[in-house]
Order: C-alpha cells, then structure tokens, then sequence
C-alpha cells in the first residue's frame, strides 16, 4: 500500500516542479515587456530607440515593484501602465495554469506509480513464458518457481495490467532482448536454473536478486524505465518496496497484490489540500521561517529544505487529524533523503521551534482524543 509518506513525496516533487514554472513564467513576463518596447521595424516613422530603451527599464522597474506588492509613487507613462499590467495578468495566468495542471498530475503520478509497480511483477512472469519456451537449457527451476507461478495466476494482477495497458505485449522485443542478454548471461540466475533442487531461501534469493539488480539495478532494464518516467530515479525506490512486499507476501501458493490506498478518494483530497495550502501560505509564516533561519530570506534558502518547511507548516496549519510530531517525523526523513546532510537536523531543530511558536500564537489547532496537547 502506497502510505502518506509516498504521497509527501509526491506532492514535494510537483512543488519543485511548479517553483521552476514561476521562474519560467516570471521570465516570459519580462521577455514580454522588453518585446513591447522593440523597435517597430514596420513602421514608416523613426524609431526613438534611446526613448525605448528608457521606456523598458522603467516598465521592468515597476513590474518589479508590482510583483513584490510594492507601492510605486512614480509617475509613469501610460504605455508603461499597461505593458505593466499586461506582463503580471500574463503571469499569473500562466501561474494559475500550471499549478491546475501540477495538482491534477499529482494524483494521475501516484496512479502511475501503481502501473510501474504491475508492470515489474509482469515483466517477472514474462521472464517466465520465455524460459518455458527455451529448449537447449532447462529453466524448470524459473518458470516452475512457486512465487512465479503465483503472481502468473494472479486474477486481480492479470486484470490490472490488461485495464491499464501495462502489459508487455507491445514491448516484447525489448523483453526478449533482456532475457537473451540480461538474465541468461547473469551468473547468479545460471546457477539457480542449475540447482538440481533449490531450497525456499534460494528461491526468495533469486527474486530478489532479478528484482534489484537485474531490474531495478544499473542497466539496459532500468534504463527503459527511466525513459518512461522522469522521475524514475525516485519513483523507483517505492515500486522496488511494493514489489519486496508482493514476494514476502508469497504464502500457500498466493501472493497479495499491493494495494494503491486503503482510501484512494481520501488521499486524493490530502494531496490536493496539501499541495494548494502550501502554495498559499501565508508570508506571515514564510517570515516565522526566516526569523529562525539566521534572517535569511526564505527564498534564498536551499530549495529542497524551503518546500520541506513549507509543506510541514502547511500541514501543521491545515490537518488538525495528524499529530505534530506525526508531521515533524515525516519531513525529518524526506529531508534526510532528498537534501543535504545536514538538512535533517537542520530542519528538524527549526520544525520544533516554529511548532512551538505556532502553538504558543494559537495557529496550530489540533482535534481529536491525543492530538489536543500533542507537541
């Protein structure tokens, strides 16, 4: 079962991505400003190109303002008004846009993640059709493989795959070509088909083996995963343990297939309150952040570490059912994987401190038996 953390990670990964389309965007608004006082090498008068150059800086100058929710006391063309105005409409459409787009993608990721997951246990059980179908070497051992044969005759796996095209019908060329020079050639796999009776430890060996080093490890099988997913270098990590859990499932010649959520429509509103209530939090807290980071600007800390506080305190704020600590914990650990080394008692030295202060204010609310005097 994916759990919360999966989902943190995932809301984390189209935050980034969205802090890059404000950049993108904020740079399109000033292109377009500076595309406004160009020239008009169409026009029949004379062109005052020193008038222009003055015209732009002025127009960027107050974009700037505007777009810090300064207030300008200058007086300034009209012209300029409304290239102003035209560039920060722009943007935030644009802004808008793409934090719909990022939202609705976060959910159909998750999915995503569940197809990778169906799509490895398959490539297991094709791995096995191709081993039946070789008649110089035995590979008895492998297509007879108790846990094989389990997931192959698996109704709910056979029914996903065929619902969300994650068969491997349409890449068998690619399968074959991992067989014939992936698996074969591995040593471990050579001697497991040439055990003359391999004992249940020898079995769960060999799955593993396939599944991280042969699949999910460095090479040609891995690389085709990452073609097909951008984010596969973390995506992997949580479809390698759904698959770890399907073979520790194996029992009575059945295995249990990872479930995407206990509440899928739940987590789908976490997802979405969470990643929009960070996006919106409100600079009273990004300013708590920075008076506890040494008067950094938030902005200028490391982009990792800013999304992790952010996230927490928006979480904090906004999820009255998770416990603080509950919340600290987990941001504790994705700082741990995804940022610096010193990110983790980094953030959380500052998590406890903004807890704290948040409480003291009456910000944090917390409902419910144990979570009402709950550090």
């Amino acid at each position: 079962m994916l759990n919360r953390r999966t989902l943190r990670i995932k809301i984390m990964q189209s935050l980034f991505a969205f802090d890059q389309c404000r950049e993108a965007n904020y740079q399109l608004a000033q292109d377009l400003i500076d595309e406004r006082f160009l020239p008009d090498l169409n026009s029949m008068e004379v062109q005052d190109k020193e008038l222009l150059r003055k015209q732009n800086k002025s127009a960027r100058q107050l974009f700037d303002k505007k777009f810090k929710g300064l207030d300008s006391n200058q007086e300034v063309e009209t012209r300029i008004i409304e290239v102003v105005e035209e560039a920060l409409t722009r943007y935030h459409q644009q802004v808008k846009k793409d934090q719909d787009f990022l939202a609705r993608n976060i959910a159909l990721d998750i999915e995503k993640l569940t197809q990778l997951y169906h799509s490895v246990l398959g490539l297991l059980v094709e791995f096995g059709e191709l081993a039946k179908a070789e008649k110089k070497i035995n590979h008895a051992n492998y297509y007879e493989h108790p846990c094989i044969k389990a997931i192959s005759t698996n109704e709910e796996l056979n029914a996903q795959l065929l619902r969300s095209n994650a068969g491997w019908q349409k890449d068998i060329d690619h399968v074959r070509t991992w067989f014939r020079e992936v698996i074969k050639n591995d040593d471990a796999y050579q001697e497991f088909i040439a055990s003359k009776k391999p004992d249940v430890e020898k079995q769960n060996a060999i799955l593993k083996h396939l599944v991280r080093k042969l699949i999910l490890g460095t090479g040609i099988i891995n690389d085709f995963f990452e073609e097909q997913d951008i984010r596969w270098a973390e995506d992997k990590v949580i479809v390698r343990s759904l698959v770890d859990k399907t073979l520790k499932s194996f029992a009575a010649g059945k295995v249990e297939i990872q479930k995407l959520s206990l509440d899928w429509e739940d987590d789908k509103m976490f997802i979405t309150k969470l990643f929009k209530s960070t996006i919106d939090l409100d600079v009273k807290y990004k300013k708590l952040i920075a008076s506890n980071t040494k008067n950094w600007e938030v902005d200028r800390l490391p982009l990792t570490d800013r999304v992790i506080l952010e996230m927490a305190l928006a979480e904090m704020l906004n999820f009255p059912n998770i416990p603080v600590k509950v919340t600290i914990n987990e941001y504790i650990e994705l700082a741990k994987e995804y940022s610096t080394p010193k990110s983790r008692q980094f953030i959380n030295g500052i998590l406890d401190v903004l807890a704290k202060s948040m409480k003291e204010s009456g910000d944090i609310k917390k409902s419910g038996r144990g979570l009402i005097d709950n550090k």
